[in-house]
């Protein structure tokens, strides 16, 4: 196509456009009905499982930023799958949990943020649980006694169910039926209902049915469950095939069978375990259990559960207990001396231990000289010292003599176990037990490490017999040892980290044990890591935008820095070092220079230090911030003669002032002078001759003397639909009117509530078809007589020179169906708004009372002087068999006829122009577009 200076030289208009922000939520995920509670809220009804999807609409300029919260719930639970910073909130398969109020805030930081709430009720039907539960009572003066049985239907629902006992196939009704009670129990779970059957005939043993209804709500199904009630009847029992303790060795076969020894019908059998679920390797078939290779964490307390919902679940518990190995000794001098060495003639205790589970399956022996050792007036044996941990075992030798010199051995064995018995040997002589002497060795006080590399921090024993291990922890207590635990325990004294990180920066604390050596006051040392690490700058990234010619100052600041001095500072610009002066390293880093359009670009501060270099980057240009699309403003589609349409783009300026004068459009080189844009100012550039019915991307980028700025784009689309029929979640780009008393509900007969009322309103939309949605308002409370919901088109852009010959003004006709059955019809009036300086509302069509159970049409035509809007105006009557309904609305250019002719009008498309078809992305100066294939682009300058 060839584009001529006509095609743009366009007037641009501005006007002030910064709005508040406004929301409105709407749904357009699986709804089984959206209705009002109040005046402020309506309620979102959902089936679980199904998809929510949740739309804050949002208004105002600049474009608001969007934010959901949920309460009324559990606020634990994640609700969202989408960001809750999306316009659009989405869950997919929700649960019941996920029920309450959603709340979407809207926030453009003018005025005060707009917040709206709807309440979602998630519609569910578990299937029933059925329970019998049975008496047997003496009736005095009687050879017989008398059997109750309790059948006991359990189910959660919403809303609550109904139920429906069946014997057999027939309804049990209890008015007929004197031998049966039906009654709600007090104090249950969920929704119960009992059937008590009394002193038992020969036709109650049959099949009973408990059946569960919500009435059909969001298409949930009835729900059942059935059980066959006989003289065999009787709840589980069962026993274990071990005893209750079960004490194995580690890597044995375990093996827990759990015998069902009575109950009708055959009771089902499951494994738990506390605490926590059961081993991965766990293998359950039928009523056994098998555990292969067990280790000391598959202890615990196993349960067998056989339930046949019969009376109560049989229950039976096993304890498995794994033995463990782990064998330590301790050497305590006599302790009332306070003594860390061995005398003569002063008292000496040897301590054996075994962390073993159960303790009281271990047994001790202790040997001198490899002779048992047995109780005497010098040697005295603690089988369980109460000065010790429990389970610890101690040969006391009261009053040492040179005669007690010798190698005590303790052994330990589990009877009746394949873990072989564990030996510890401890000679006791002047010269092999001496105190530890801990040290850290030369330059290891302080240990410095690069953030990413590995490092061992060292603690020796340099003195002692026996050498103790060597216990680390960090000096703050509250801080965990870089592997997660809070000591750890090295044999050498040796800690060795990898892949430090500064967090691991601080005091360590070297400790000898209290066992494998003697058992004294410990001996302590601190080592102190330091973690070098690169500078921490700031900013990371900077947008520096300034007028050329004028000063530009940028600043480097060091937050944090290890080691804290500095080794050098550079600039560069676009890679390029910059010749300077050598900076102050004690000062903060700063640049300062004159922006010319030559050294517009991108600077960096590289900070150094001994561990490393960090940049700050700063992207300094005179181009200026990219525009942004006005998205507030409705652009609906104006046709023009021939195939052709035009379009009204508009858009604002970020921070005009930050950079040099944006100059304007460039027009085929011609240059038109204009009014300088300014923060906040809407401008508008018509552009026309576009081609029915091909789509355009507009790219657009503002322009200054020196520079262009980056492009920002959005779509054009052009449709063509001759009817609303409401089946877009947008509605049409309708909106409900924010001054009325309550709105406008959008509704087919899928989402229809089921307690509705049956006089009023239509079954299906104006098609006849299930799936066909329509616009009504609801009647029922809270609304009260004189109530008012009103529906509000787009705003409609017209021109004055369309009109027939002799006139100025275009003439539209509205066309719509409308459904008023109901003794209790109020009134629907159909207003034109025209806006001008004072918006202006005209009845143009009315209509009350009971106008049968049929859709029918209305149409009248209009000539608006200007700018218009159609309003929908439902007005509630007495009571509340009074729902009002309107479809397949339509507005179309040129008179009205009398036959439905409208597809061969000329339409302005209701669906199209505000369905969000054309998102707004930015706002700008300079602009391109292309149809599908072809790229067209143009300039306009001031």
């Amino acid at each position: 196509m060839h584009i001529t200076l006509k095609h743009f030289c366009q007037r641009l208009c501005t006007c002030r456009c910064r709005t508040p922000a406004n929301a409105q939520i709407v749904h357009s995920g699986a709804a089984c009905n959206v209705k009002d509670d109040n005046i402020s809220e309506r309620i979102y009804t959902i089936k679980e499982g199904d998809t929510l999807v949740l739309q804050c609409i949002v208004k105002g300029h600049p474009r608001p930023q969007v934010r959901w919260t949920k309460t009324a719930g559990s606020a634990s639970d994640k609700f969202q799958e989408t960001s809750i910073y999306n316009e659009t909130l989405r869950i997919e398969g929700i649960q019941r949990v996920q029920g309450g109020r959603y709340y979407c805030k809207a926030d453009n930081g003018v005025g005060v943020a707009a917040i709206k709430s709807i309440r979602v009720d998630v519609q569910y039907l578990d299937t029933p649980v059925l329970t019998v539960h049975q008496t047997i009572s003496d009736v005095r003066g009687s050879y017989y006694q008398e059997k109750t049985v309790f059948l006991r239907c359990t189910v959660n629902s919403n809303p609550p169910a109904r139920f429906i006992w069946k014997r057999g196939s027939m309804l049990i009704e209890q008015s007929k039926d004197n031998g049966v009670d039906i009654y709600e129990p007090l104090y249950t779970q969920g929704e119960t209902k009992v059937l008590k059957l009394k002193n038992l005939r020969p036709k109650d043993f049959a099949d009973y049915t408990c059946q569960v209804s919500v009435r059909n709500v969001c298409n949930i199904e009835d729900k059942s469950i059935t059980f066959r009630l006989t003289n065999a009847t009787s709840p589980p029992m069962i026993r274990l095939s071990v005893n209750d303790t079960v004490v194995v060795d580690p890597g044995q076969d375990v093996l827990l069978t759990c015998e069902v020894t009575a109950g009708f019908p055959q009771p089902n059998v499951t494994w738990t375990r506390y605490p926590g679920p059961l081993p991965l390797s766990a293998l359950v078939r039928e009523s056994t259990l098998i555990l292969r290779a067990v280790t000391p964490a598959d202890a615990g307390f196993y349960n067998c559960t056989a339930v046949n919902n019969v009376g109560n679940p049989a229950r039976k518990n096993v304890n498995l207990v794994v033995r463990s190995n782990n064998l330590t000794f301790q050497i305590t001098p006599d302790s009332n001396k306070d003594s860390e060495t061995i005398q003569m003639g002063r008292d000496l205790k040897l301590s054996c231990h075994v962390d073993a589970t159960p303790q009281e399956k271990v047994n001790y022996t202790w040997y001198k000289n490899g002779v048992p050792v047995y109780n005497s007036e010098t040697l005295i044996l603690l089988r369980s010292d109460p000065d010790m941990a429990p389970g610890t075992s101690s040969l006391e030798i009261v009053d040492m003599k040179f005669r007690d010199l010798a190698t005590y051995s303790c052994v330990a064995n589990f009877p009746g176990s394949r873990v072989p018995e564990l030996r510890v040997d401890v000679n006791i002589s002047q010269n092999s037990v001496s105190p530890p002497v801990l040290s850290v060795p030369p330059g290891g006080q302080i240990v410095s490490v690069r953030e990413g590399g590995n490092v061992e921090l060292v603690c020796l024993v340099a003195d002692g017999k026996p050498r103790p291990p060597i216990l680390w922890s960090r000096t703050e207590k509250d801080l965990l040892m870089p592997s997660g635990r809070p000591i750890v325990e090295t044999p050498d004294g040796r800690l060795r980290l990898r892949n430090v990180s500064r967090d691991m920066m601080g005091a360590y604390r070297c400790q000898t044990a209290p066992y494998n050596g003697l058992n004294i006051k410990r001996r302590e040392a601190q080592v102190q890591l330091n973690v070098q690490y690169p500078p921490i700058l700031d900013p990371v990234f900077q947008d520096v935008r300034s007028r050329n010619y004028q000063m530009v100052t940028l600043r480097c600041t060091v937050l944090r820095s290890n080691p804290p001095r500095l080794a050098d500072i550079r600039w560069f610009r676009n890679g390029d070092f910059i010749r300077m002066p050598m900076p102050d390293l004690k000062e903060m880093p700063e640049l300062k220079f004159k922006l010319e359009p030559n050294n517009n670009g991108s600077y960096e501060c590289r900070v150094s230090n001994s561990a490393g270099t960090s940049t700050c980057t700063f992207n300094v240009t005179a181009q200026p911030y990219n525009a942004e699309f006005y998205f507030d403003t409705p652009n609906p589609v104006r046709i023009l003669k021939g195939n052709n349409y035009s379009y009204t783009l508009q858009w604002t300026q970020r921070d005009p002032e930050a950079t040099d004068p944006i100059i304007g459009y460039w027009i085929n080189l011609l240059n038109k002078h204009s009014k300088e844009p300014e923060k906040g100012v809407l401008m508008s550039h018509t552009i026309s001759d576009l081609r029915i019915p091909l789509s355009y991307e507009v790219r657009l980028a503002p322009v200054t003397t020196y520079s262009t700025g980056d492009y920002v784009s959005r779509i054009i689309q052009y449709s063509e639909h001759h009817v609303c029929g409401f089946e877009d979640e947008r509605i049409c780009g309708f909106s409900q009117d924010r001054s009325d008393v309550f709105d406008w509900t959008r509704q087919n007969h899928l989402s229809q509530n089921p307690k509705r009322s049956a006089n009023t309103g239509p079954e299906t939309d104006r098609s006849g078809t299930k799936e066909g949605y329509y616009m009504y308002i609801e009647a029922s409370r809270p609304r009260v007589k004189g109530d008012k919901a009103r529906l509000l088109s787009p705003l409609f852009n017209v021109s004055s020179n369309r009109g027939p010959k002799g006139s100025g003004r275009v003439p539209y006709c509205v066309s719509f169906y409308y459904h008023m059955k109901g003794k209790h019809i109020g009134t629907l009036n159909v207003l034109l708004r025209v806006r001008s300086i004072a918006s202006v509302d005209s009845v143009m069509w009315t209509k009350s009372g009971d106008q049968g159970s049929d859709w029918k049409k209305a149409f009248f035509g209009i000539s608006p002087s200007g700018p218009f809007q159609i309003v929908f105006e439902g007005i509630r009557g007495p009571s509340y068999e009074g729902d009002i309904a309107i479809d397949d609305v339509s507005i179309t250019i040129g008179k009205c006829k009398q036959e439905n002719t409208v597809h061969r009008e000329k339409i302005l498309s209701l669906w199209g122009l505000l369905t969000g078809k054309w998102t707004p992305q930015g706002t700008g100066m300079e602009a391109s577009w292309k149809p599908h294939h072809h790229l067209w682009s143009f300039s306009l300058f001031y």
